[in-house]
């Protein structure tokens, strides 16, 4: 029986005038189609509910069709990681990961050089440039700033760049303003080409480890990471051995005029770029890191690079006829490349171009800015602790306890003279280390002499005459000086403080900062940086011996915490011989740590964001360099039992913060 008031679907409905027949139609609407019937609510913004049916309809396709492709996304990125680790297992260990560990140990020396030409430099450059003690401090500052800042800018990059062709890029960067360095006469420009530099040199690290972990089967990796970290100490050892061979040979430098000099510490920062140009001719050669190519669905580049690797290996076991087996890898695709793809399709060059790289770099500080996991807070503790105490604490301390030493020695054999008359006399003897106070000078001469590190404080110079005088450190304070010539001297304005001129005459003035090539240089500050180098070989080695034995934890809670105890030995420490042996004792320890460090930062995080987290890992290291070098730099001369203590503190901590870490040694890379 039909119900008037059900539909023909069995729907009810309400109506408050009975049915009509279709005859009882409007007159309004005769005639009228009723798809032409305009939705009254459009005049009022009102969606039509076909419109928002449809949407909902879409909306659900879309949420299901992204769930589909996270699902597969995750399910490949859960079988890539093993796949890989058992291709590498195949294609074996052999002669092509010690071509890359060869070429990108040269990067890493290049990146040991780079750390210790600046201190060897300044000495002489401060006199050629005439750099003053604050602008000495500010060339420091700025090349760990310029490193700091290269390692979080090229860590991200090489995730989204390339492995190889970001240390192209870096180890290009290095060069090409380290040699220009070598020829800056201004200290301005000399700055800014040392920055530069070092914003090249400062992401070799990153890219380094990245670069070579992404070769390396999981039973190798500890192993050979750390043998990798001895090129650092390598670095070191050239550099030292570099500067005691050239820097005191003042005579190996040239000039071109008077305005164009190059001195033996210009050919010194020349001969230190060997390392970085060996690393980039080799880097050429190198393929580039199948991981980050099948992490970025570049499925047919990786796979000819890791048949490469097998063929090289076992050609060089004498098994040529093992085939690569492998036929299909996975590749997973991620949002952030096919935005780049659908970009780069549309416009011109120059905006494909300006997509594509605006792109990588939001990408890059989106994974800076979510850098804040529990795990990334306990490494960067240890990094910022070790960093503190070590190398860039103790490290800076330990020679510049030695300068001190020094110079309270030469202090102490300082000769006063107190009110003395010198009348007619010919001074032809060097003045070495010598006050002379409320002295009388009458008709003096004092030619081709040398004087150094001599103070004049109230003294008269009357009818005197100076003739081819060099002077080193030697100042004039609140003296009276009368009918006095120099003639071809260096003693110029700023070499008199306070004094006043009566018919003084300056011929042939050597204005300006000059060095002294007579002047013996301080090897015993290369001799230490030789001999800290030198020290860390033994740690190394046990670091690389027992790296994949014990495990990272234990390497690095282990070598932190005895190094604390190693830091009290400071306390015994009266002569620069007790201050070299330990010194040496504990670098020689603390140096596992560090490789440890190294090995477990590339470890943790996954390939997309390995380069980026150890960018900023590094990062943090230089910043805690920086700080660690004003905090240790403010107590020589007032006491050292508060670097002691600090440097005890921070070790500790960090070697109890390190337990805490997970142990990553038989760990796949994710």
């Amino acid at each position: 029986m039909d119900d008037p008031y059900h539909n023909n679907d069995g729907y009810p409905y309400q109506t408050d005038y009975p049915p009509q027949d279709e005859d009882a139609a409007s007159d309004a609407t005769e005639g009228a189609d009723e798809d032409d019937q305009m939705y009254e609510g459009e005049y009022q913004g009102i969606p039509h509910p076909d419109e928002i049916k449809e949407a909902r309809r879409a909306a659900r396709m879309e949420a299901r069709r992204k769930a589909r492709l996270a699902a597969q996304q995750e399910e490949e990125e859960e079988n890539l990681p093993e796949q890989y680790e058992t291709i590498m297992e195949d294609c074996g260990h052999g002669r092509f990961q010690w071509m890359l560990f060869f070429v990108l140990g040269l990067a890493l020396m290049a990146d040991g050089v780079d750390g210790f030409v600046v201190g060897f430099v300044l000495p002489s450059a401060e006199k050629d440039m005439c750099i003053s003690n604050a602008d000495k401090g500010l060339l420091g500052l700025l090349v760990y700033v310029a490193m700091m800042v290269g390692a979080l800018v090229w860590g991200g990059l090489c995730d989204k760049m390339g492995r190889r062709k970001c240390l192209i890029y870096v180890l290009t960067i290095d060069l090409v303003f380290s040699f220009l360095s070598c020829f800056a006469q201004g200290y301005g420009f000399f700055l800014f080409l040392r920055f530069c530099s070092g914003f090249g040199i400062g992401g070799s690290i990153p890219i380094v480890y990245t670069y070579f972990t992404e070769f390396l089967q999981m039973d190798k990796r500890g192993e050979h990471l750390s043998w990798l970290c001895m090129f650092w100490m390598l670095g070191g050892l050239y550099a030292s051995f570099t500067a005691w061979g050239i820097i005191p040979h003042y005579g190996w430098g040239f000039a071109i005029g008077t305005e164009f000099q190059i001195h033996s510490w210009r050919l010194f920062i020349l001969v230190c770029l060997f390392p970085a140009l060996a690393a980039l001719i080799g880097i050429i050669f190198m393929p580039e890191s199948p991981r980050f190519l099948l992490e970025n669905a570049r499925h047919d580049e990786a796979w000819m690079i890791l048949r490469q690797v097998h063929d090289t290996n076992w050609k060089a076991k004498g098994e040529p006829e093992r085939v690569f087996t492998v036929t299909n890898i996975k590749t997973p695709q991620t949002q952030e490349d096919e935005f780049i793809e659908i970009q780069s399709d549309t416009g011109t060059a120059f905006q494909r171009w300006t997509v594509r790289h605006m792109t990588m770099l939001q990408q890059v500080f989106k994974l800076l800015l979510h850098y804040n996991t529990i795990r990334d807070t306990l490494l960067c503790i240890c990094h910022i602790k070790i960093s503190i105490s070590c190398y860039h604490g103790l490290g800076v301390w330990f020679p510049d306890m030695i300068k001190y030493m020094e110079y309270e020695e030469y202090e102490s054999k300082v000769r006063v003279f107190h009110r003395e008359r010198v009348e007619r006399f010919h001074f032809n003897f060097s003045l070495v280390n010598q006050i002379h106070r409320e002295g009388e000078y009458i008709h003096d001469k004092f030619a081709n002499i040398e004087i150094k590190s001599v103070k004049f404080e109230d003294s008269l110079f009357e009818n005197c005459y100076f003739e081819d005088v060099k002077s080193t450190n030697t100042f004039f304070e609140n003296c009276t000086i009368k009918n006095t010539v120099f003639y071809n001297t260096d003693l110029w304005q700023e070499k008199f403080k306070d004094c006043r001129m009566e018919n003084a005459t300056f011929l042939h003035p050597k204005k300006g900062c000059h060095l002294n090539f007579q002047e013996e240089n301080d090897i015993v500050i290369y001799l230490v940086s030789f001999l800290g180098s030198l020290a860390v070989l033994p740690g190394n080695i046990v670091s690389a011996l027992f790296m994949d034995k014990i495990g990272r934890i234990r390497i690095i809670g282990g070598s932190m915490l005895v190094s604390s105890a190693c830091t009290f030995l400071l306390l015994l420490s009266f002569s620069q011989g007790f201050v070299i042996c330990w010194q040496c004792l504990f670098y020689g320890v603390s140096v596992a740590a560090w490789n440890g460090l190294e090995v477990i930062s590339v470890e943790l995080y996954p390939s997309s964001k390995r380069g980026t987290a150890f960018g900023i890992l590094n990062g943090i290291c230089k910043f805690a360099a920086i700080i660690a070098s004003f905090i240790f730099a403010a107590f020589i001369g007032i006491t050292k039992i508060i670097p002691i203590f600090l440097a005890f503190a921070a070790l500790v901590c960090g070697g109890l913060v390190a337990l805490k870490l997970p142990e990553t040694r038989e760990k796949i890379l994710s």
